[in-house]
């Protein structure tokens, strides 16, 4: 009775069968995504993680979710699905640690029309190494068949993370100052942002297709759009636990990173305002780093002019340090010593919470 109930189910469109077998194919990857504080196992009805083990005096808990979007459109164009795991998962971890703290948790929601084995299991072992590459326990999860809700071969991605902060180092950026720098961290691309637009103008008004030669790159269109997203949360540990002695992120004195805004869907000057206090403002020089093949092919041949550009597209820089003006070279250079681009651009003025981009 219990097969015929599943066989039915499967005509329906929902193989649970499926689903649980490639599961099962993926699990020992899952399994090490791991930390010390996660209790129990993947496969139970909640995943466990013992907070009290971060051995924070006042642990505060920072949460974030967000989705892969519509660069998943692109991934089944070029019928590559390997580096949307690290799209989610770094996304997130960088959403929270932008606030100071350690991302220590995550979960993944997977839908589609069908499911299909060799992309269900590319896109689940992205996941489990990406939070295997940023010290992230992936304690749970859900995959779901939802045939009628998604057409054919469609799917989404979908992540949540929680982390944790001593209350006292919490970074909101209170603290900012007219003189502060700006130090960029370099994007390796879109990351997750902007692609409606860029599908609009590459695929639709040019007509091109994921397996074409990007100009002036030597990768395709679509390997330069399904770049991965980079995660930022390792370094960002590394520059608080350097650069921020203070015994809180509420005083000046003893810290030296008063702020980090992610650049993600607004741009540059729609994330910086974010963090900035009542009364400051900020310019960016937007020449003073060398932009990426796929935003200067965006840029000639999308029509669209210079603020908007900036607006819905990250154009190189992915993560923005607010630092003091006396460790802004020791800072940059800590950071390009982690193995990451960087660049001063741009500086604190006075202002209203926006963000003034120029060329120079």
């Amino acid at each position: 009775m219990s097969n015929q109930k599943e066989k039915a189910y499967a005509k329906a469109g929902v193989d649970i069968a499926l689903a649980e077998s490639l599961l099962d194919d993926v699990k020992p990857e899952i399994k090490k995504a791991t930390r010390p504080e996660v209790l129990g196992s993947v496969g139970g009805f909640g995943g466990l993680f013992d907070i009290s083990r971060t051995g924070l005096a006042n642990p505060t808990l920072v949460s974030s979710t967000d989705s892969v979007g519509t660069k998943v459109k692109v991934a089944s164009m070029a019928k590559c699905y390997k580096n949307l795991g690290f799209d989610i998962v770094n996304h997130c971890s960088n959403d929270i640690a932008v606030v100071g703290a350690e991302p220590l948790f995550f979960l993944d929601y997977f839908a589609t029309s069908k499911l299909e084995a060799q992309s269900y299991k590319d896109l689940i072992t992205s996941v489990a190494q990406a939070c295997q590459a940023g010290n992230v326990a992936l304690i749970g999860g859900e995959t779901a068949e939802l045939p009628g809700v998604y057409a054919e071969s469609e799917f989404d991605l979908v992540g949540t993370i929680v982390g944790v902060c001593d209350k006292a180092k919490l970074l909101s950026g209170s603290t900012i100052q007219e003189g502060d720098q700006l130090i960029g961290v370099a994007s390796s691309g879109l990351h997750t942002n902007g692609f409606s637009l860029a599908r609009k103008i590459l695929f639709t008004d040019l007509g091109l297709t994921a397996t074409d030669a990007l100009p002036g790159s030597d990768m395709t269109i679509g390997e330069a759009l399904l770049q991965p997203h980079v995660n930022y949360a390792l370094l960002l540990k590394h520059l608080y636990e350097a650069y921020n002695q203070g015994e809180s992120s509420l005083q000046r004195d003893g810290n030296h990173v008063f702020g980090v805004a992610h650049i993600t869907g607004g741009g540059i000057t729609g994330n910086l305002p974010r963090i900035l206090p009542e009364g400051i403002g900020a310019q960016v020089n937007t020449t003073s780093w060398k932009r990426l093949p796929i935003f200067d092919y965006l840029a000639a041949e999308g029509g669209v002019d210079y603020e908007e550009l900036h607006q819905v597209f990250n154009m190189g820089i992915g993560l923005i340090l607010v630092v003091s003006p006396e460790k802004a070279d020791a800072v940059l250079g800590s950071v390009i010593a982690e193995g990451f681009s960087a660049y001063h651009i741009g500086s604190i003025t006075q202002g209203d919470r926006t963000v003034k981009i120029f060329e120079a």
